[in-house]
């Protein structure tokens, strides 16, 4: 009896001990953003800690007049940075946004003001916002780059959509795009400054990735693999006279299947500019011009395309090679840079590095192997006209 009452003495010891573990841990979490002390003693009523880019964000809301006290907080800020962190009083997609913005310049200069997002090619330029901002102002200390500002809240409503974003900056500080990493893309929500309530959106979260990764893929897969490889049918296959002309019915093949895959690719990369304001210039170009240099090379190849002995063949030959020799070293790099866009696991960037290498190496292989059989056919040639010529002498 006495060991039964012992072990449940032990049980319920070891059990609030537990509870008594896991609630100061919680608590330690839940406030964590009450822990950091802010310039001259600015003291705030409520905080959160954002899920993402190590952000949190501080209000004190006045119900009389409607107006809010804000402190966004990025912590591990880099040199040479910006940070920003916008309400949409209208809806939850990027344009309608109106941002607090911060820059944090290599000299130690820091820089606030306010952007109206009106694209989805914003360059956070400066300008009024579509609500009364009495103050704005940004400071650096110890890592962490703080945005503080007090406006009138929109129509007087507390619950707000909000995002936040960081970058870097350029040597001339101007504002570069921000990264398509995972957490980059999850750094939207909805925020009620009554209640303190701050809520993720997960379901254009998980869309988001999903349009981001189907994307990738298509495009690493079309462009960047399977046109190489119809390359390297078209270049090298045809010298057999055994394949007849199976040869181009394999370049054929592969190239349209490539550009059928390629055309979704881009379609996706259009659709995640226009839903989700995903753009980054260099790349998008680069996309518009593979799109532009494949059709003309489709149009060139199947419309244009002379017969062998006519005088023009020599000039379709030509364009043929370049349009499609650009075509390969564009999507390569497009898909390299891609990679470095989205922040992607630095294992698929290697994957596809060794990939273009091992075809790089079959093509140098393949090109001195048809390097030999040609020299050794037309040798062969040469040396039967000899004993043709040879035999037909008297």
């Amino acid at each position: 009896m006495g060991s039964s009452s012992g072990e449940n003495m032990l049980v319920l010891f070891v059990t609030l001990l537990t509870a008594m573990i896991v609630r100061g841990s919680t608590e330690t979490e839940a406030c964590k953003c009450n822990s950091y002390s802010f310039p001259n003693n600015v003291k705030y009523a409520a905080c959160k800690d954002l899920a993402v880019l190590e952000s949190s964000l501080h209000w004190n809301y006045h119900p009389s007049s409607g107006t809010v006290d804000v402190a966004f907080n990025k912590a591990n800020a880099k040199d040479s940075s910006w940070i920003a962190w916008a309400i949409n009083p209208t809806s939850k997609g990027m344009v309608g946004s109106q941002a607090f913005v911060a820059l944090y310049n290599s000299d130690g200069s820091i820089k606030a003001y306010t952007s109206p997002i009106t694209s989805y090619a914003t360059l956070l330029k400066e300008g009024l916002l579509t609500f009364p901002v009495y103050t704005v102002s940004a400071s650096y200390a110890n890592g962490h780059l703080i945005i503080f500002a007090t406006f009138q809240l929109p129509s007087n409503t507390t619950l707000l959509n909000h995002a936040w974003q960081h970058g870097l900056l350029s040597d001339h500080a101007t504002l570069l795009p921000h990264s398509f990493s995972s957490p980059n893309l999850h750094s939207f929500g909805t925020l009620d400054f009554l209640s303190g309530k701050v809520a993720e959106t997960g379901g254009n979260m998980n869309s988001r990735t999903t349009f981001r990764n189907v994307h990738g893929t298509l495009n690493t897969i079309s462009w960047g693999i399977m046109m190489p490889i119809g390359v390297i049918m078209g270049r090298y296959l045809k010298v057999f006279d055994g394949l007849g002309g199976t040869w181009f019915q394999l370049h054929r093949a592969c190239q349209s299947l490539a550009l059928l895959i390629g055309i979704a690719g881009f379609g996706s990369g259009l659709y995640m500019g226009n839903h989700y304001g995903l753009h980054h210039t260099p790349h998008r170009c680069v996309g518009i011009t593979l799109m532009c240099l494949a059709f003309a090379q489709v149009c060139v190849a199947v419309c244009l395309r002379p017969k062998k002995d006519h005088k023009y063949r020599m000039v379709w030959n030509v364009f043929h090679y370049v349009v499609g020799y650009a075509t390969i070293a564009l999507a390569i790099w497009n898909v390299l840079k891609g990679f470095d866009i989205l922040d992607a696991n630095k294992i698929w960037k290697k994957t596809y590095v060794g990939i273009i290498l091992s075809l790089a190496a079959i093509a140098i292989i393949m090109e001195i192997i048809t390097w030999i059989w040609v020299c050794n056919k037309n040798r062969l040639q040469k040396s039967e006209m000899q004993v043709h010529t040879t035999q037909q002498q008297p």
